[in-house]
C-alpha cells in the first residue's frame, strides 16, 4: 500500500550559465544536449541510486520546439542513458518551469505513487528568444483581458516602481551591483563551482572548448556604470541591462526522494520539502507574484516569514526582489538574501532557474547548522509567482553567535 511521505532534496547540479546568443558559448550546443548533461552529471554524482529505480523524469522549457521540443523529460531520459523503462514528460510554467518540476514530482513522492524522481529545466534563449515561437490569442488585447505591454517582462518591471515610488532607481542599481559582487565573492571562495557540470562546447571556428563557469558575470560593476545604462523598456525609465537578468543558455537537475528511498539506499539529503505554493496576479506587474504565493506557503507550513533564516530569490529584475523584500520588511541588503548573487550576475534561463534557486540553497544550509528554514521564490511570466520552503536536515538548535 503506497503511504503519505516526507520529500527529500537530494542533490542537485546544473551546466554553467552562457551568454545566448552568436557570441555566447552555447550557441553550436543543443538544448537538450545541456539537460543531458546535467543529468549525467548529477547521477554520476550519485552512484548508490539504482537507474532503474528513478520513477520518472520531469523536465520544463518554456519554448518546447526545436531542440527544445520531444517531450524532454523522455528524450533526456534516454539520451542520458537511464533505462527505457524509465518514462518522463515535459513542463512549462514559463520561469517557474523547473520549480514546477519539482513541486509536481514532490507531489507524486509525497503521496506514495513514486519514490525517486529527477526534476529540472533548460531553456536555450539564444536558439529561442523569449516568445520567440509563441502566438498570443488575440483576445487578450481585444477583450481587454491583459494590457499589450504585460507580455515584455521588461514593461512589467518598470510598473512595480511606478506602483511603488519609495523603491528608487538607487536602489535597484545598488542591488544589481552586489549581485555582481557577490557572486564573484562566492566564485572566488570555490562556493559555486562544486554543482557545476562542464560542458564541451565547439566554438563559430569549429574550435573544441569546455565550459566550466558562468559566462555572464560583471563584477567590475560600479554605481556609476550603471547610472549610465540605457532604459531600454521606457524613454526614462528605471529598468536597465545592470538591473535585469540577462538572456541565458544553461540546463539544471535535482534528484528527489520519498523517506522510504532515502533508508532504504542510505541517502543523505540536502534539503526536506515544508511546503510550497503557487499564486496568480495581475500580468500587468507579474514581479509581485512570489508575495502571495510566499504568504500561501508560510501559512501551509505554520510559519511566518521571521522564521526564514536563508533566502534564494530569483532576480529577474532588481526591482522584482525588492518589492518582495520591502512587503516583508527586509532590507535590501540583508545578509540572508541571495548571499552568493542570483540571476542579475549568473543568468536567469527561464525554465531551468528554479533548480538553480535550489542547488545555491542546499549548498548553504550545510554551511548553516544555526538555520533551519529556507525559501526559493520566484516571479511567473503572464503573471504568477511560486515559492517553495525547505528545512535544512544539518539543523542543530543552536544560534549563530
Amino acid at each position: 500500500m503506497a503511504e503519505i511521505s516526507d520529500v527529500f532534496f537530494v542533490d542537485g547540479m546544473r551546466t554553467p550559465f552562457g551568454r545566448a546568443g552568436e557570441k555566447g558559448m552555447y550557441w553550436n550546443t543543443r538544448a537538450d544536449d545541456l539537460a543531458v548533461k546535467a543529468t549525467i552529471g548529477l547521477m554520476e554524482r550519485n552512484p548508490s541510486v539504482p537507474k532503474d529505480r528513478i520513477d520518472d523524469v520531469a523536465i520544463a522549457a518554456t519554448s518546447q520546439t526545436g531542440d527544445q521540443g520531444l517531450t524532454l523529460g523522455r528524450s533526456v531520459a534516454i539520451l542520458a542513458g537511464l533505462p527505457q523503462t524509465v518514462p518522463g514528460f515535459a513542463i512549462d510554467r514559463m520561469c517557474a518551469g523547473a520549480m514546477t518540476s519539482v513541486t509536481t514530482m514532490a507531489g507524486s513522492i509525497g503521496v506514495g505513487m513514486y519514490d525517486l524522481a529527477l526534476a529540472g529545466g533548460v531553456e536555450h534563449m539564444g536558439h529561442h528568444p523569449i516568445g520567440g515561437n509563441a502566438d498570443p490569442n488575440p483576445r487578450f488585447v481585444s477583450e481587454r483581458m491583459v494590457d499589450p505591454g504585460a507580455l515584455n517582462m521588461g514593461v512589467t518591471a518598470e510598473r512595480i516602481f511606478d506602483r511603488f515610488p519609495h523603491l528608487t532607481k538607487e536602489r535597484s542599481d545598488r542591488f544589481g551591483m552586489l549581485s555582481q559582487h557577490k557572486a564573484q565573492a562566492a566564485y572566488d571562495a570555490g562556493k559555486i563551482q562544486p554543482d557545476l557540470v562542464s560542458v564541451a562546447i565547439k566554438d563559430a571556428e569549429g574550435s573544441w572548448g569546455l565550459a566550466t563557469e558562468d559566462e555572464g558575470r560583471r563584477p567590475q560593476t560600479t554605481m556609476e556604470d550603471l547610472a549610465a545604462l540605457k532604459t531600454p523598456f521606457r524613454p526614462h525609465g528605471r529598468v536597465t541591462a545592470g538591473t535585469s537578468s540577462p538572456l541565458t543558455d544553461g540546463a539544471t537537475m535535482s534528484l528527489l526522494a520519498g523517506g522510504g528511498a532515502v533508508k532504504e539506499l542510505g541517502l543523505r539529503p540536502k534539503m526536506k520539502l515544508v511546503s510550497f505554493a503557487f499564486a496568480g496576479v495581475q500580468p500587468e506587474i507579474m514581479g509581485i507574484g512570489p508575495i502571495p504565493s510566499t504568504e500561501k506557503a508560510l501559512k501551509k507550513a505554520g510559519l511566518t516569514i521571521d522564521d526564514i533564516g536563508l533566502f534564494e530569490l530569483n532576480e529577474a529584475f532588481a526591482i522584482q526582489v525588492i518589492s518582495l523584500l520591502d512587503h516583508f520588511g527586509i532590507a535590501d541588503d540583508d545578509p540572508r538574501v541571495n548571499q552568493w548573487g542570483g540571476a542579475i550576475a549568473l543568468g536567469h534561463p527561464l525554465a531551468a532557474s528554479g533548480v538553480r534557486l535550489m542547488i545555491q540553497l542546499a549548498a548553504q544550509f550545510a554551511e548553516r547548522p544555526d538555520v533551519r528554514y529556507g525559501l526559493t521564490a520566484m516571479c511567473v511570466g503572464l503573471g504568477q509567482g511560486g515559492s517553495v520552503i525547505w528545512e535544512n536536515p544539518f539543523y542543530d538548535g543552536k544560534k549563530k553567535r
